[in-house]
């Protein structure tokens, strides 16, 4: 993957960046449980970034979105993008929503991790509790240039530890999607939005 992909993952799309070596050096899952959580995402983009053009942008988001579906509450990143709105919604229009920025978000993996050429990501094994929640450390070690901070924010849900917000570089990517999401949805309402989120994903795709 180019530098200049890595480098505009987070500004393009959000959400999200990962931590390690290609599969061949992978150490043992981690044995906290949030951070096994991400580990076991990213053995997953790793051998989506390795496929390549091989699988082209939609074979990668096809290969990836069992994972981002496992590894990120998505319920809640999206209520917590929309925000107060939220509550204002009906139920179809939130599961609607839901399943839109899934899409984008997957489709952001899959537009911006599209090659492998030598990258890695370092986890910090010292996972901090504060709270309900725990935050996970990592940093991407593009081949040619510095390293990039990710911070992950996980939650206890019934499936277990999922993200619920990362941080690049200190900037809550949530808080950057709210402002994205802030205009159509005043403007044009639930269906604004999706419209909205639809036109990312397909630009994403392409």
């Amino acid at each position: 993957m180019a530098t200049s992909s890595v480098s505009s993952i987070w500004a393009k799309a959000l959400l999200a960046a990962t931590l390690f070596l290609a599969p061949a050096a992978f150490a043992a899952p981690p044995a906290d449980p949030a951070a096994a959580r991400i580990d076991a995402f990213d053995h997953v983009l790793v051998d989506a970034m390795k496929g390549g053009a091989t699988l082209g942008v939609k074979g990668r988001a096809k290969k990836l979105a069992p994972a981002v579906d496992a590894a990120f509450d998505m319920a809640s990143m999206t209520r917590n993008a929309v925000g107060p709105k939220w509550a204002e919604l009906t139920a179809g229009q939130q599961a609607a929503l839901t399943t839109a920025f899934t899409r984008l978000s997957v489709a952001s993996y899959a537009h911006n991790f599209d090659s492998f050429n030598g990258e890695r990501f370092d986890l910090d094994p010292n996972v901090q509790t504060r709270g309900t929640d725990r935050f996970v450390q990592c940093k991407l070690i593009p081949a040619h240039d510095k390293p990039v901070a990710l911070l992950y924010r996980m939650r206890q849900t019934q499936a277990g530890w999922k993200i619920i917000d990362v941080y690049y570089d200190g900037v809550s990517q949530l808080t950057t999607r709210r402002a994205d999401f802030a205009q159509p949805l005043a403007t044009g309402g639930a269906s604004g939005l999706l419209g909205h989120l639809d036109v990312l994903t397909e630009k994403l795709l392409k």
